[in-house]
This record gives C-alpha cells, sequence and structure tokens, in this order.
C-alpha cells in the first residue's frame, strides 16, 4: 500500500478525525497509488495515522475513511458502513412511499457516495475517485441490503470534474423508474404531523430530484401559516406551500425563475386536494420583491429559500451581499409582527456569518427582528463533528416588528 507522509504541522486535523487532506499538507508520495486506491497516511515521525482513499487530480488528494490500522477498506467494510448509515435512518421514512436520505457521503464515513430513497427506488451519486473504484460494489450492498426495485444514477454533480471523472447517470440496476413520484419526505421521529405527498422528478429535478433535506424545516415553518397570508420565495415545486397550505394558510403566493417548477408546485397542490388561494409568478425574485415593495404589498410570513449564492470562498462576498439584499427586501413586506422564514444553504457561509448578514439587513430596513428558532438540515442529513462541512443548511425563523 503506498503511503502519504504530510508535513510538519499538518497531521493535527488528521488526529482529530478531518477526512480530507490537501495537496498542501503533504511532503512526499511513497509508492503510485491508483485513482481510488487506499493509501496510508503517516506522520512526520514516521508514525500511522489514518487510512484513505487516493485522488491525483483533486486538491483533496486523500478522503479518510479509517482511524484503525487493522480496518481494511474493502468491501465488507463498504457495506457494514452502508448498514450502519441505513440504520441511522430508522422510522425516517417507512413504507412504499417514504424519501430520506440513507447516505450522506463524509458525514456517514463514505467519501464521496449520496444514496436517496425515493420509496422502492433508489438514486445514487458517486462524487470521488474512492466511490468510482468500488462502483460495482456500492450496487451489490444497496442491493442486497435494501432490495431496491431500480438505482438510478444522477452523478452530474461538479465535484466529479474536481476528481477527474466525467459526469455520469442513468439507470444502473433493475427497472427504469416512472418520470414522477408521489413521495412522503422523512420528518423527525416524533413528529405527529402528516406530511402532504410531493412529487419527485428522479431523472431531471434538482438534486436527486427533490430538496429532502428542507423536509423538517417544511414542517416547523407551517406551524407559523395558520390564516397566514404567505409568500413563498425560490419556491420550486412548492413544498413550503404545501406544508403552509396544510396548516390553514389564508393565501399563497409562490415565485420562482422557472416555469416548469411552478407548473410542478401547481401538480403537488392539486395532488393534496388543496383550495387555498394561490398565486404563481414566474420571474427573478430580487426584481419581484421590488416590485411588491413599491406597489405596498405585505405579507404575514415570507419563505426565503434560495440556491446556493456561494460554491467557493472567492464568492462568499457577492453572496453575501445578496443574502443581505434579499432579507432587507422580504423584511420591508413583512406585516409588523411577521415571520421570515429565511435560509441559506451556501456551505462557504457559516452560521455565524449568516445571522451577522440578516442582523445587517434588519438594521437597513430599520426592523426589530427576534429570532425565535434556528434551523437546520433534516435528520437524514447528520452532521459529522469532526466534519464541520458536513453542516451546510442553516437556517431562521424571525418575528418582524
Amino acid at each position: 500500500m503506498a503511503t502519504i507522509t504530510l508535513r510538519p504541522g499538518r497531521e493535527r486535523p488528521v488526529i482529530q478525525r478531518h477526512p480530507w487532506v490537501f495537496s498542501g499538507a503533504i511532503d512526499a508520495v511513497h509508492g503510485e497509488p491508483a485513482d481510488g486506491e487506499a493509501v496510508d497516511i503517516l506522520a512526520p515521525t514516521g508514525d500511522w495515522l489514518a487510512r484513505g482513499l487516493w485522488s491525483s487530480t483533486s486538491q483533496i488528494r486523500a478522503r479518510l475513511c479509517a482511524w484503525d490500522p487493522n480496518q481494511v477498506l474493502d468491501e465488507e467494510w463498504l457495506r457494514e458502513r452502508i448498514a450502519r448509515a441505513v440504520s441511522g435512518r430508522a422510522g425516517l421514512a417507512n413504507g412504499e412511499d417514504g424519501a430520506c436520505r440513507l447516505v450522506f457521503s463524509e458525514a456517514d464515513g463514505l467519501p464521496g457516495l449520496i444514496v436517496d430513497r425515493y420509496g422502492v427506488y433508489l438514486v445514487i451519486q458517486i462524487l470521488t475517485q474512492g466511490m468510482e473504484a468500488r462502483r460495482a460494489e456500492v450496487l451489490r450492498a444497496l442491493v442486497d441490503l435494501l432490495a431496491p426495485r431500480s438505482i438510478f444514477e444522477r452523478s452530474d454533480n461538479d465535484m466529479r470534474e474536481k476528481e477527474g471523472l466525467p459526469p455520469c447517470g442513468g439507470l444502473l440496476w433493475g427497472a427504469e423508474p416512472p418520470d414522477q413520484i408521489a413521495l412522503l419526505p422523512a420528518i423527525a421521529v416524533g413528529t405527529s404531523v402528516v406530511p402532504p405527498r410531493l412529487l419527485a422528478d428522479l431523472r431531471t429535478g434538482q438534486k436527486t430530484g427533490f430538496y429532502l433535506d428542507q423536509s423538517h424545516n417544511r414542517v416547523r415553518v407551517a406551524a407559523y401559516c395558520q390564516g397566514a397570508h404567505v409568500l413563498d420565495c425560490f419556491a420550486y415545486s412548492g413544498g413550503f406551500s404545501a406544508y403552509a397550505a396544510r396548516a390553514g394558510a389564508a393565501s399563497l403566493t409562490l415565485i420562482d425563475t422557472s416555469l416548469p417548477a411552478l407548473d410542478l408546485a401547481r401538480q403537488n397542490l392539486a395532488l393534496n386536494d388543496i383550495a387555498t388561494p394561490a398565486d404563481y409568478v414566474e420571474g427573478n425574485v430580487f426584481k419581484v420583491l421590488r416590485g411588491y415593495r413599491a406597489e405596498g404589498r405585505r405579507f404575514d410570513v415570507i419563505i426565503l429559500d434560495p440556491p446556493k449564492f456561494a460554491n467557493t470562498q472567492a464568492q462568499v462576498n457577492h453572496a453575501a451581499r445578496g443574502y443581505k439584499d434579499i432579507n432587507w427586501l422580504a423584511m420591508q413586506l413583512l406585516n409588523p409582527g411577521g415571520v421570515l422564514a429565511t435560509f441559506s444553504c451556501s456551505g462557504q457561509i457559516s452560521p455565524d456569518l449568516f445571522q451577522k448578514i440578516v442582523f445587517g439587513a434588519s438594521v437597513d430596513a430599520g426592523r426589530d427582528v427576534q429570532i425565535i428558532e434556528r434551523l437546520g438540515q433534516s435528520p437524514d442529513h447528520p452532521i459529522l463533528l469532526t466534519f464541520p462541512e458536513s453542516e451546510y443548511l442553516k437556517g431562521f425563523v424571525c418575528r418582524v416588528w
């Protein structure tokens, strides 16, 4: 097995079980590891530290998987890790129409592997050299452990390009999945709310077909929507709106740049026999909100769930301005005592920075704003304490006076 010796002073993150070894931390490579091959990580003193999977093209040269020198990264290890991840979601998505994330990459000790369950169908992403080299083993484990009707791949993520891998997708096993599937997104264990059924597009929808990471937050935000006039910004397929309507919202306004997404939102409300008056607005949210401000429109609840504004550290300042602008506009459109549910899914934006951004928006808007709930990704997207990067979704429910 090839070995990687770290530069002096670079061993601390490895000892603390952070799973990434960057190229700049490497002093020497002993041997010629193939992409995806297991490598041992050594301290500058030569002491063994960890074992990971090699990638020659990524800035993250090794993704660590084991801190036990006796642990072999073989098919048995892979199967056990997948089984452990699945067992950790017990009770989150039962039945043939339940949906949740079963494997969450590094957070589950399987760097570069995403597995989402949509009822009897699985959608996977294989995003790193280590998992690409174990593609056949991954499929065998999923078939044996979960007996799905099909396994469909959506590995079109930018990460594959950074790993020197081409986009990859299509049916991998079983029968072709339908174009759309009605599902019940997972919510926290013990939650009594019966969620609406929502449509997922496994072939072309966002992520692997649906935003599973907001499932729990839709329940929490809906708690403030009874009798409210609700504005759902970046609405996509109307998940937040469907929950708000179930909670007794008086009216819904959904804004998105995508007309097909709004059509899917219409279908979702119809699927659940929702008769709440709804207005579907195709347009740029920033421009539409400025227009509403000029018209003097007001709402009781505003939901801001924008796409990722920052993909790299270099984009953080620009993203911060965007988040501040959208929150500033929303605060001006809320009735006194109204509720703002605001989110950021940009991993580069920390929870502390996001709070500072919302604070700055409140000062500029001249409104008193109280945080009444802090929200994060749903329980099927766990945060590994030794890998803070696994916490990417953060949100606040705010009272705006």
